[in-house]
């Protein structure tokens, strides 16, 4: 408390009268005080002042800004898709067939810690050359996807790239057409998901002598993997002492077949081999039933899709013998009790087809296997990646038959084995999966009835005299 003291103007006193005065003034005031306690009625002094609140606390100081996170550099996959063209009908089911196994599994772990993102480009229209161009020069794609019919046309332009860039990655799901021997290796990294197409023709051939056929007639569309396919039928058919009465040659995507069907039925033979698209092969067999022909007809893998069935219709298919195509078994094991499930459970996939489709396995597995090797590679590098494919998909290793199982056995240092939904996923030195062939048998309701399992040493047996082997 300030107490302020005012001078009286004018006022004019010795130095000793205002001593006195003042030594007066205070007994008087100590005496006043003294009687004033004891008096109830006098004022009672003024409260002491409230002390002066304490500052406020000074604010904490803001925590440091957290580091920003270090961007990550995603892997790229190039899916050569086919949107338009023969193949439009199931470019979006391949698509998704190629979406599953990196979105739902790979990517929730990704190797080497790097997403998978997938361009999905379009070769029906402007062919695999070109788009493979655009995947690598302008997109930089660290992998190519299913290299295909079209492969061995634009494959000096890849080896040059490969060995300029050590890459990119090439699995492919629908590489069968390539010759065996091509593929396997650092400087040409392809690995394939379902053998080779020639294995298709062998099947056939097998599947119809278990049925008895004497003579046999081929029909086949202009794709190069059914011509290929179409040789080693007739290789095989002549190793086992069955008839091949003709082989006649189709235009792809037509409405009608009627003048093929004929020439076919004039032949009179005991079976027919089919190498055309579902679609193409349905109106087929429902073009003989029109014919009234009513015998053995077998096709080819992707007669799996879902539109062959309505499309060849309930009444044509139940007035044949059989009506077949040669397929992969799928293994009921572990992986098998993962994969199935989270297919079949997810609308996004089985609004396309189902886990037992032989694409959809095929390419889970292939996907799989190639991400594990990523991180055992430890890189993206075609020279590191190749040997990685062989390494984690064979003996010796500790078997395993999960992406996520395997990946942290890799992590911690193990030599994996991986052993698919497809088989032991081993790699011949070509880079071509070891599969189990199979011919899937349709009821009359159109839905699979029996799947007939193939002598798999006799198919390997045929396959490695008819195979072409490349030269060069």
């Amino acid at each position: 408390m300030t107490t302020s003291i005012r001078k009286t103007a004018g006022a004019k006193r010795s130095r000793s009268w205002v001593w006195r005065a003042g030594a007066v003034l205070l007994a008087v005031s100590l005496v006043a005080a003294a009687c004033g306690d004891d008096d109830d009625g006098a004022a009672a002094p003024d409260p002491a002042p409230a002390p002066a609140p304490s500052p406020d606390p000074a604010p904490e100081p803001p925590p440091p800004p957290e580091p920003a996170a270090e961007e990550v550099e995603p892997i790229v996959l190039g899916d050569l898709a086919v949107w338009t063209g023969d193949f439009a009908s199931i470019g979006a089911l391949l698509a998704a067939q190629a979406d599953f196994p990196v979105n739902e599994v790979i990517n929730l772990d990704p190797p080497l810690g790097r997403p998978i993102e997938i361009i999905h480009e379009d070769i029906g229209t402007v062919g695999e050359a070109q788009a493979v161009r655009k995947l690598l020069e302008q997109d930089g794609v660290d992998i190519v996807l299913s290299s295909a019919h079209e492969y061995f046309t634009y494959r000096d332009f890849m080896l040059d790239w490969q060995e300029a860039n050590d890459g990119p990655l090439m699995p492919t799901v629908h590489g069968g057409v390539i010759p065996v021997n091509v593929g396997g290796r650092p400087g040409e990294p392809i690995f394939r998901a379902q053998g080779s197409d020639e294995g298709q023709g062998v099947t056939n051939a097998l599947y119809v002598e278990a049925l008895g056929a004497q003579s046999v007639v081929v029909m086949t569309t202009p794709t190069a993997g059914y011509q290929l396919t179409a040789d080693a039928l007739e290789k095989a058919l002549d190793m086992i002492g069955i008839e091949l009465l003709d082989r006649i040659d189709a235009p792809g995507e037509q409405a009608s077949y009627r003048t093929e069907v004929q020439r076919a039925v004039d032949a009179a033979p005991d079976a027919v081999v089919i190498y055309g698209q579902a679609t193409e092969g349905a109106i087929m067999v429902k073009n003989f039933a029109e014919a009234g022909w009513s015998g053995i007809i077998v096709g080819e893998v992707g007669w799996s899709e879902p539109e062959f069935a309505p499309t060849a219709t309930v009444e044509a298919l139940a007035s044949h013998q059989a009506v077949a195509y040669p397929a992969f078994g799928y293994q009921r094991n572990a992986a098998w009790d993962f994969y199935q499930p989270l297919w079949d459970n997810n609308p996004d996939y089985t609004q396309h087809t189902s886990a037992d489709d032989p694409y959809s396995f095929t390419t889970y597995d292939l996907l799989i296997i190639t991400a594990l090797a990523i991180e055992e590679a430890g890189s993206v590098n075609g020279s590191d990646w190749a040997p990685a494919m062989f390494k984690v998909s064979s003996a010796p290793g500790t078997k395993c038959y999960t992406y996520a199982n395997c990946l942290a056995l890799i992590r911690a240092g193990t030599d994996v084995d991986y052993e698919g939904v497809t088989g032991p996923g081993t790699f011949s030195p070509g880079g071509i999966n070891a599969v189990v062939p199979v011919v899937r048998v349709f009821g009359p309701d159109g839905e699979i009835a029996d799947e007939v399992a193939v002598d798999s040493e006799r198919h390997l047996e045929i396959l490695n005299q008819v195979a072409y082997q490349f030269e060069g």
